[in-house]
Parts: structure tokens; sequence; C-alpha cells
């Protein structure tokens, strides 16, 4: 198969060419149709995360191996099984959504559809090849979904931004509809999270950016209040925008300035979910953490159990669109550059020859 991979960290992709992986157990063959471009690719083409006074963390101190086609945000056609996977509901030319969040396969948490959380992360596109390649091999049919009806383009986001910023609605959820709940971030994670909250039926829906031009797509999406962050006052106008300090921050970002913008603009009682790996540290003053009862909680992605969830609400029609760019998969390279830049407004889904 082909593959379009991270052969040295910083560098450009390379097209390579590597065996086509033969399912055996319950594994199951794809042909990628599609993949989304994600900004947590970029961490991995650097080769590391920012830790703010504590260095940098290595993705090869993790387990992360090179060369590696990227690319978690995947859509697929079934090509063929292994013999454990017979009787499982598969045909060939079937077009699924891969969830790329697996784990080992046999813990309690991977028992539980928890994959996300197991303590052997077997990620397709960071441990093992994803989306940037002409197949993909899933561990087995339960991490594949039925998306008939929807864009599969559009559908390939709901498996890394999607289930993301789903996931960590629900950890601020439930929450009346016209209290504000803050996104930082209005890149393909913060339009998926407005989307989501709209669907949901929420309408204070605020907005947090840099850009403005991203803002203006936060506003098309469906925010009722936009947030431009400049300079030291973003918690002083994210507060004014609100009429006050505010119950949940969904900071989609994670810089330094965004976290600390984040912490200070919440209320008594109320909490941040940390989605982003932009990089840095938060430093907190603790007294204010018991004083204000106050939650700091991280959220990584999301589970099998989320993403069927998220692609039911979507096949209900009630979930709007994000603005998606095509691109043709040999050119994931240039995708990522612009990704890297700035560049992206909503997200990048690179088409293969399958499509």
């Amino acid at each position: 198969m082909r593959a379009w991979a991270v052969v040295e960290c910083g560098k450009p992709l390379k097209e390579i060419e590597i065996p086509t992986p033969e399912p055996v157990g319950e594994q199951v063959l794809l042909e990628v149709t599609h993949a989304g471009v994600c900004h947590s690719d970029i961490h991995i083409w650097e080769g590391e995360y920012d830790l703010g006074s504590r260095g940098k963390m290595r993705l090869t101190d993790r387990g992360v191996t090179l060369p590696l086609a990227m690319g978690h945000e995947i859509v697929g056609k079934v090509l063929k099984w292994g013999p454990e996977a017979e009787g499982k509901g598969l045909r060939v030319g079937q077009t699924k959504l891969v969830f790329p969040w697996v784990g080992c396969g046999k813990c309690d948490r991977c028992l539980a559809e928890e994959d996300n959380m197991c303590l052997q992360p077997r990620s397709l596109g960071v441990y093992q090849h994803g989306g940037y390649a002409t197949h993909v091999l899933a561990p087995a049919p339960r991490h594949l979904i039925d998306i008939e009806g929807l864009d599969p383009a559009l559908a390939a986001t709901y498996a890394c931004s999607g289930v993301t910023v789903y996931s960590a609605i629900n950890k601020v959820m439930p929450m009346p509809p016209d209290e504000p709940i803050v996104l930082v971030g209005a890149g393909g994670l913060g339009l998926n999270a407005i989307a989501i909250l709209r669907a949901m039926g929420h309408r204070r829906i605020v907005s947090v950016d840099v850009s403005a031009e991203k803002l203006e797509a936060a506003k098309t999406e469906g925010a009722s209040d936009v947030v431009l962050a400049q300079g030291e006052d973003t918690a002083k106008r994210i507060i004014t925008t609100c009429g006050g300090p505010v119950a949940a921050v969904i900071d989609l970002v994670n810089g330094t300035a965004s976290a600390r913008a984040a912490f200070d603009s919440l209320r008594k009682g109320g909490k941040l979910v940390q989605v982003g790996l932009f990089g840095g540290e938060l430093s907190i003053p603790l007294p204010l953490m018991p004083i204000r009862a106050l939650t700091i909680q991280g959220s990584y992605v999301g589970n099998p159990k989320e993403l069927r969830a998220l692609v039911d609400i979507a096949k209900s029609g009630k979930l709007p669109p994000i603005p998606i760019t095509q691109e043709p998969l040999p050119m994931a390279n240039d995708a990522l550059m612009r990704l890297r830049d700035g560049k992206v407004v909503g997200r990048i889904v690179l088409t293969a020859e399958a499509a």
C-alpha cells in the first residue's frame, strides 16, 4: 500500500510503499476514502509536546515509531477481515467511520468500550499507521461505525474533532440553555463544538480566538457571542461578554495564555475542561481552588459509545455541518503545512482515489 508518512520529525511527509496488512483475528482491512487533517498531527509531525518549565515530551519516548502514516479521522470501504470477525455484519464495500483511539483490546477499560483510557494505547495514526495511506487496519468490527446518509468527508471529522468536543461537552453538562459555555479556539474542534451544542439545544455559546476570520466562521456556525483574544485582558473580555464569571470553559487550545484566561474567567463552582495540546503550563493560585470550589479536568478524545451517539445525532439531521475543504490524499504534506500556518478555517479532509 502507499502511505504519506513522517519519515523524519519536522521534515516533509514522504510517499512510501509498505506492505498491505493481512487481517487476522477480528481485524478488518479497509481501503481509505477520506482522512481528516488534525492539529494533533502537527505535534506528531514535530515529534514532541511543550511541557513548559518541564521541557519537552518526545513522542518516541511514548512508543511512537517512524515511518508513520498519520491520520486518525478515517472513513474507508471494507475489503476483508479476519476469521474471528465472521458473522459480525461485515460486507465487502461497506463505507465505515473508523474509531481510531484503540487500546490493547483486553483490559477492563477496553472491554467496557472506554478504549481511549487504555494504559497500552495503539491509536491509529499515532502508534500504528492511520489514514494518510491507501489502506488502514481496524482492530475489530466494533471500531467501525455506519455513516449511511452522511457526507463521508464531514463524518470523518467526527472521529476526532467531533467526538473530542462531544466528550468534553458531556463533562460540563447538564447546563441551562442560556448559561454561557465558553469555547476557547474556533478551529475545527471549536466549530464542531458549536454545532454539537446547537444540536443539544444550547443557546449561549461564546467562542474565543485570536483570529477575527475564525470568529466570523464561529458566528456563521451559530456562536451567540465571540471574543477576540488579545493581550492580557482576555479573561476580562470574556467576563464582560458573558455578563460575569462563567460556569464552564472548554479550552480547545490549552496553551499557557489560553489556560490562564480560561481559569481567570471561572465563577465560584466553575469548571475548566482542558482539551487542546498547544503546550506550556498553568500556574494556579492554590487557595482559590478550594475557596472558589473550582474544577480543572482534562478530556482525552472520546470512546466508541460517544462516537456512536454523536453519529446518531448527525443522522437525526440536528447537527449543522462545519466548513470542509477537500484535498487529494497525495497533497497531505501541503495540507499539514497550511494547518500549521493557521490558514485553515474548519477542517481539511484528504480524499483518496477509493472515494
